[in-house]
């Protein structure tokens, strides 16, 4: 079967072109890379995500993080405390311009977990990560793939969140005392998610994930591990806004971490 017609023109507005078995390219932006997509059999969660991965799921990389996450006051909170936890949370500079904290959004025990960078403007006031442009441009990623970040069971919904959880200054690069300030917070998210995949996006995320400097066009398009968890790595979609012609990398990129959700889970 093919790609559903929401599908593709979701697809088409990310500026990718889709290839159909028996019929011509779908029509996109005439500078958009082309991207090559295998049929996609319904329901979207369960089939397509392997049908939809453009090469073989590539071996698990050297790269990883250290094998135990960081004990800290917070690795013992449910939600609601560590939601007030993070609006109380006065450990670096960040506190005193910040708007209010952007704790995360989406499904508390969602099958995928997407990792961001810091909050901009928008998200400063909001209260929400990834809205915007870009925000609007990963709800289309995601929802290509059948996921998303409004109500919905587990399977089709992703757990968003930020390295950061308050907005630096002018939207500067986070510093490493700030990153570390926040990593209990983030790494405790991760532990009551329980994701089955992480999506780290942009060059902090991969930062505060993985300990790694390298540039991310080096460390995309294989899996990583982080405490265990398969970890995607992938561009920022403000990123993408200003470089289209990586659009199709990024969504090998969620083609690759939509494998992991497919894949066989060990038992419990």
């Amino acid at each position: 079967m093919r790609w559903t017609e929401r599908q593709q023109v979701l697809l088409r507005e990310m500026g990718l072109r889709l290839w159909l078995p028996g019929g011509p390219a779908a029509a996109a932006d005439a500078a958009a890379p082309d991207v090559t997509a295998l049929p996609a059999p319904s329901p979207p969660m369960a089939g397509a995500m392997v049908a939809a991965v453009v090469t073989p799921a590539p071996a698990v990389a050297g790269l990883s993080a250290p094998a135990a996450a960081t004990s800290s006051p917070v690795s013992g909170l449910d939600w609601p405390e560590l939601r007030a936890a993070v609006a109380g949370c006065r450990a670096c500079g960040l506190c005193e311009s910040r708007r209010q904290t952007v704790f995360g959004v989406g499904h508390q025990r969602a099958h995928c977990m997407v990792v961001g960078e810091a909050p901009g403007e928008q998200e400063d006031l909001l209260g929400e990560p990834f809205v915007g442009a870009a925000g609007k441009l990963l709800d289309r990623m995601l929802a290509a793939l059948g996921l998303t970040r409004d109500a919905a069971a587990p399977e089709h919904q992703v757990f968003i969140a930020n390295t950061l959880k308050c907005r630096p200054p002018r939207n500067r690069n986070p510093t490493a005392e700030e990153l570390a300030a926040c990593q209990p917070f983030l790494e405790r998210q991760v532990a009551l998610v329980q994701p089955r995949v992480i999506l780290a996006m942009g060059r902090f995320a991969v930062q505060s994930l993985l300990g790694s400097d390298e540039p991310i066009g080096k460390l995309r398009g294989r899996l990583h591990r982080w405490h265990g968890v398969p970890l995607v790595v992938t561009y920022h979609p403000a990123y993408l806004l200003r470089q289209p012609a990586d659009k199709a990398r990024a969504w090998d990129d969620l083609c690759l971490a939509a494998t992991c959700l497919d894949a066989p889970q060990p038992a419990a």
